[in-house]
């Protein structure tokens, strides 16, 4: 009776293991490349359908509700030959995208038989407008509910540079981002957020106007306290951090400083790698005073002289407050302080609403012109 051998892995010697580490690296980063990839060329080819049904629209083919029987035929097809991924809905998402994107991307829109070039099925350098496509068709549908161009430019920049997932893509939409940053800016300033995203190149930058907690689950409370609002955002810091903006990382909560023998606690201390800066906010549930101001400018004056190093830029102080006073604020605070008072509501928006804020803060800035 021969004795059953088994094979035994071996233990790879010393030499092997940066080998095995940068094989691991090679395959992991083909996976990734492959995946986008295929991401890209879904979307390319849900483009190219959207434009083949346009071209045989503009042909005189389609005209009122025979257009709409065509697609419905046309569904029917697509899904017995290839399975899903062909709805009749679907199908008028690629018709619309196409109309959406083709002024963006004449070279692929207006020659049906033009060729990709390989360099455009990569992953574009950080920073860069996305060409052609860097997003899941999943996010281009959600972006294919938001009307105006400039506002959905700006969420397709942001969702390719922050990778937002489409449930992180549905929830910035349905909070207002665009009108909550554009807000805080001047006319210039909201143009290049179309144009390039959100860039965080200083302190005001940051801000939005209001932040939404909604997802804290605050709102079915009949009452709370500052604490009961720490606590929440400490439960929910990822999603916290998602809505405070790019760059920013959490250090302490009741962050605890001593002078000249009394305590002091500052509610959440932050830290912006993009500023390369502390951002220290307090959290009011009440109405905006001086004295809470007065009180963050102490906080800031500490931090700037004893807390913050070489290299590192002056820290900013921001006060979540249920109501804020902008005259009070400017009244209180010297032109050059690194501190600001934001609002936060505890349930998303109305767009129309804070289109509407949009539309008139727009008039009083041509009248001051």
């Amino acid at each position: 009776m021969k004795k059953a051998t088994t094979k035994k892995r071996l233990a790879p010697g010393r030499s092997l293991g940066p080998l095995i580490e940068q094989v691991r690296a090679l395959v992991q980063s083909a996976r990734r490349t492959a995946a986008v990839n295929m991401n890209t060329l879904q979307v390319l080819t849900n483009f190219g359908i959207g434009r083949l049904i346009v071209e045989h629209e503009q042909q005189g083919h389609d005209r009122a509700a025979y257009g709409k029987e065509t697609l419905k035929h046309l569904a029917v097809n697509l899904t017995a030959e290839f399975g899903r991924g062909f709805s009749e809905r679907n199908l008028e998402y690629m018709r619309k995208f196409f109309l959406v994107w083709k002024e963006r991307l004449p070279q692929i829109s207006q020659k049906p038989s033009a060729k990709l070039p390989s360099s455009m099925m990569a992953q574009p350098p950080s920073g860069t407008y996305p060409v052609p496509f860097t997003l899941s068709w999943s996010h281009y549908v959600v972006l294919l509910s938001i009307r105006n161009e400039e506002e959905r430019g700006f969420y397709e920049i942001e969702s390719a540079q922050s990778g937002w997932s489409v449930p992180e893509l549905k929830r910035q939409v349905n909070s207002s981002l665009y009108e909550r940053l554009a807000l805080s800016r001047d006319k210039i300033r909201v143009r290049r957020l179309a144009e390039e995203g959100h860039i965080a190149a200083s302190p005001s930058d940051m801000l939005k106007d209001p932040y939404i907690l909604e997802f804290l689950g605050l709102e079915d409370k009949p009452a709370y306290s500052e604490s009961d609002l720490e606590s929440a955002i400490i439960g929910k810091l990822q999603h916290f951090l998602l809505e405070l903006g790019k760059g920013f990382l959490f250090e302490a909560r009741q962050k605890r400083f001593t002078f000249d023998e009394d305590h002091f606690f500052v509610d959440l201390v932050f830290y912006n790698r993009l500023l390369r800066c502390y951002v220290l906010l307090d959290l009011k549930i009440g109405k905006l005073t001086h004295q809470d101001l007065g009180q963050m400018q102490m906080y800031v004056n500490y931090f700037d002289r004893h807390v913050k190093q070489a290299g590192e830029h002056p820290t900013v102080g921001i006060i979540l407050c249920k109501k804020k006073h902008d005259a009070l604020v400017e009244i209180t605070l010297p032109k050059n302080a690194n501190i600001f008072a934001s609002e936060y509501q505890l349930y998303l928006p109305s767009k129309e609403d804070l289109r509407q804020r949009l539309l008139e803060w727009t008039a009083d800035e041509e009248d001051t012109r």
